[in-house]
């Protein structure tokens, strides 16, 4: 496995910054499209701007890394990791969480933030990111995470129903710096 990032597909007008608050009514827009049109989130109703922006808040609040791609002056996704288990024992591993806007998705935004996001996590002591990738079918976030180093951990069968159907969720699992390598130093997730 190479943990070895390849940007070379970044549009040149795409910038990564934190979120702020202003981006949230875009935000809303794009994850309200995957809830109510995709099996990616196992979300039935799409939440309104004050969960999303309370959701942001909990992210910011723990130290990690909320982020929107923004393709000249317009956001185009957005990417952030959380705990992936509240167990302490889980405290330096993280679970990613990546959405792109419809009319952008395999132009390299996807690609950029998840590449920012595991730079910051890993600079923050973190040393496994988990993804959790609603419907075996999704080839799309598959690819980009195996493309960024993750590995298939496993597929949960028939873990949600959704839109009808029964959905997979797929496990991919990247190790973040040292890995498993040593014994970690220090405590990642320490609230601010």
């Amino acid at each position: 496995m190479s943990n070895t990032i390849d940007t070379s597909d970044v549009l040149s007008d795409l910038v990564i910054r934190d979120a702020e608050p202003e981006d949230f009514e875009r935000i809303t827009e794009i994850y309200g499209h995957h809830v109510l049109h995709g099996l990616a989130s196992f979300e039935e109703r799409a939440p309104e701007i004050a969960e999303l922006t309370s959701r942001w808040q909990h992210v910011r609040e723990r130290g990690l890394p909320y982020l929107v791609a923004d393709v000249d002056g317009r956001v185009e996704g957005f990417a952030y990791a959380g705990a992936y288990r509240t167990r302490p024992a889980y405290r330096f591993t993280v679970e990613d969480t990546i959405y792109i806007a419809p009319e952008v998705v395999g132009k390299g935004a996807g690609s950029a933030l998840l590449a920012e996001l595991i730079k910051r996590v890993t600079a923050l002591g973190y040393r496994q990111m988990i993804a959790v990738i609603g419907d075996s079918a999704n080839v799309a976030s598959i690819g980009l995470h195996a493309r960024l180093g993750f590995r298939v951990a496993g597929t949960l069968q028939s873990a949600g129903f959704k839109m009808g159907r029964w959905v997979d969720s797929v496990i991919m699992q990247r190790g973040l710096g040292d890995g498993d390598g040593n014994i970690p130093v220090g405590n990642p997730t320490r609230e601010k």
